[in-house]
């Protein structure tokens, strides 16, 4: 089990409070930071974690709009004239970095005055080496395919390092924390009322550490099965193993070998659930599970909300996470 750590220490708050002043561009002199047209501060998101956090941050101060809509799959997207268009208009460009590929190009080649890089404001390495261990020992052919499958998935950014850090509330609250001092510099008007959000945020994130933490401690087993390798820094952060069937493509079918290693895996480490996602197919999920006798469960990786989703927004969806894993994980 991890040690427990304070979320945000001083040092660290400065730091990415460097970091974050240092990923604006020269913005305008006009404090009312207004340029989309409108009177708020408007701001450009580019997935579901990007724009939760804006607002959650920017409050009524703020005017949010995301480039990827509820259920469509954001590794996939293709930005539109429309939104490019958009683009040259908003106050502030919110962003991760190499999870969508074409949003960092475009947003690249914008003229928006704030640009906000959120794999600027945290680390990208997963808290531990946990989630890689099996794969590790996965041999011949199915090894050279995990290799693969891990180096060259477009979802991946450079260095082989794991871009889904919102599913660490760790991480996820450092990046709040470099969110909230761009808005301040942004939109020096309101500089009192998004340092005052942040905190509120990072003290609900930091009360969400605790309660994984907490309710994960007294478990039979480490291990848990997912589709698709979303979730290691969620696991690096609580001492869990990832078992991922198709690495970083949640799409992608699994071999004879793959699936054959991940029943002996479940014997072995008393794995109870294979875990699917609500954006993408479970019929990969439900072939492993039915040929390793085991059960699926949901564990979302919050990259958007549908009708699908176990809550309506990101804090009762990772309670519902947390719940899912509880039960698979035999916790008490």
């Amino acid at each position: 089990m991890n040690v427990r750590r304070r979320l945000i220490p001083a040092a660290a708050a400065t730091a990415i409070t460097a970091l974050a002043l240092g990923t604006l561009s020269a913005c305008s002199s006009d404090s009312s930071a207004a340029a989309g047209g409108s009177d708020k501060f408007d701001v450009v998101a580019s997935f579901y974690p990007m724009a939760f956090l804006a607002e959650q941050i920017g409050g009524a101060h703020v005017n949010v709009t995301s480039l990827t809509q509820p259920g469509q799959e954001p590794h996939d997207l293709e930005i539109s004239a429309k939104q490019t268009a958009q683009l040259e208009e908003t106050d502030a460009a919110l962003y991760l970095k190499g999870l969508q590929p074409t949003v960092d190009e475009a947003i690249v080649q914008s003229g928006v005055q704030t640009k906000i890089d959120a794999a600027t404001l945290t680390s990208l390495e997963a808290p531990g080496a946990e989630a890689d261990t099996h794969e590790d020992e996965v041999e011949g052919e199915h090894a050279g395919e995990a290799e693969s499958g891990h180096e060259g998935h477009g979802h991946e950014t450079e260095g082989g390092t794991d871009p889904h850090v919102w599913l660490d509330p760790v991480k996820y609250a450092e990046v709040a924390e470099g969110v909230g001092k761009a808005f301040e510099k942004a939109d020096p008007d309101h500089a009192a009322d998004y340092e005052k959000n942040t905190e509120a945020l990072v003290g609900k994130l930091n009360d969400l550490d605790v309660r994984f933490e907490t309710g994960l401690e007294d478990r039979k087993t480490d291990v848990f099965i997912t589709t698709h390798a979303a979730f290691g820094h969620l696991a690096g952060r609580y001492g869990l193993v990832q078992e991922a069937i198709n690495g970083l493509d949640p799409e992608s079918e699994p071999s004879a070998a793959r699936v054959k290693q991940l029943s002996e895996t479940a014997k072995a480490d008393g794995v109870t659930t294979v875990f699917y996602e609500t954006l993408v197919s479970d019929k990969t999920a439900k072939t492993v599970a039915r040929d390793a006798g085991l059960r699926t469960d949901v564990l979302d990786p919050l990259e958007g909300i549908t009708e699908k989703s176990r809550g309506d927004d990101y804090f009762q969806v990772m309670e519902s996470n947390l719940k899912s894993l509880q039960t698979a994980l035999g916790a008490k």
